[in-house]
């Protein structure tokens, strides 16, 4: 549990300084083809469907790599 949480931890920090250094790092989210942008005249909805799967797929294979035995 312990790695768990000084990864995690290590993990939010470098993305909290890529995110401060490079504003435009996350400007790809919500923008890649099978995106679901709905736009109105009283407001925006935004279901990044294809955005999500692949943070989800980035994120198992980091854990899958951290976590092996």
């Amino acid at each position: 549990m312990g790695k768990l949480l000084i990864t995690a931890g290590i993990l939010l920090l470098a993305l909290g300084l890529v995110l401060q250094v490079w504003p435009a790092a996350l400007s790809w989210f919500g923008r890649l083809p099978g995106d679901l942008r709905i736009e109105r005249e009283n407001g925006v909805l935004l279901i990044p469907l294809t955005s999500m799967i692949l943070v989800s797929l980035a994120l198992s294979l980091i854990l899958n790599l951290f976590l092996r035995r």
